[in-house]
């Protein structure tokens, strides 16, 4: 069965993920066998290229969407992200209202965007184009990282941006740019947190955050963020291992 990853997102669906950074489609194929709600593809972070995303996307299924975090708020990352399949772009660093209604235009077809039309596997590699096109603005999500200090003074207007289905806090970078460098608890730090929280809440926006356990995530969801990320596919495995070569090792 198809995923309606939007929908879900829009409607306040609490979605579990988890980020995958390794080039492998039997990575992906195991997450998505696990019953996690959806896969965040790192293309910011990580080594993954454009086909590796692909073969991912393949190894997940239908029935396990997966939204690419797209190198840069631009337009051949946003277009090849969409064009392979992904179910919505995640984009880092958006820092005003100006740049989220560009990344919205970009995800867009006409007459609500510029996105270029292609034939690749999103469109049935030429298939299904027609009903791709029919259906597209309404399936694929929008997802801007609220990341730096300079997003947090704008975010009421970011927020209120037509065509912006979720708002992603980037804890560690945002602990940067207020000079608390991984120092994600500093009262600094959270009070720019609430207020991104306060102002997403006000204009109906979800909510989304990247966790390195599920004890750091669960104080966001008792603050109502819905887009969860959980640990990484290569820290995970790493952590599998060192238990138990400790195990063992005792």
């Amino acid at each position: 069965m198809e995923h309606d990853f939007r929908a879900r997102l829009r409607r306040g669906d609490r979605l579990i993920g988890t980020m995958v950074s390794l080039a492998s489609p039997e990575v992906a194929e195991v997450l998505a066998g696990v019953g996690f709600d959806w896969l965040f593809l790192d293309a910011e972070h990580s080594a993954l290229s454009t086909r590796d995303l692909q073969m991912l996307l393949q190894a997940a299924g239908a029935a396990t969407p997966g939204v690419v975090r797209v190198a840069a708020a631009a337009e051949v990352p946003i277009k090849q992200a969409l064009d392979i399949g992904a179910a919505g772009v995640i984009v880092p660093l958006v820092n005003s209202a100006a740049q989220a209604e560009q990344v919205v235009r970009l995800a867009r077809y006409s007459p609500l965007g510029v996105r270029g039309v292609g034939v690749g596997r999103a469109q049935g590699y030429g298939l299904r184009l027609q009903e791709y096109l029919a259906s597209a603005n309404d399936r694929v999500a929008v997802i801007v990282q609220v990341e730096h200090i300079d997003a947090v003074a704008q975010i009421e207007a970011i927020a209120s941006v037509p065509g912006i289905d979720g708002v992603m806090v980037g804890p560690y970078d945002l602990s940067a740019s207020l000079g608390r460098l991984g120092d994600v608890a500093h009262p600094d730090v959270q009070a720019a947190v609430d207020r991104v929280t306060a102002a997403c809440r006000d204009a109906g926006v979800p909510l989304g955050v990247f966790g390195v356990s599920a004890a750091a995530i669960q104080p966001y969801v008792a603050r109502g963020y819905t887009l969860l990320v959980a640990s990484v596919d290569a820290l995970l495995l790493g952590q599998a291992a060192q238990a138990i070569l400790g195990q063992l090792r005792a």
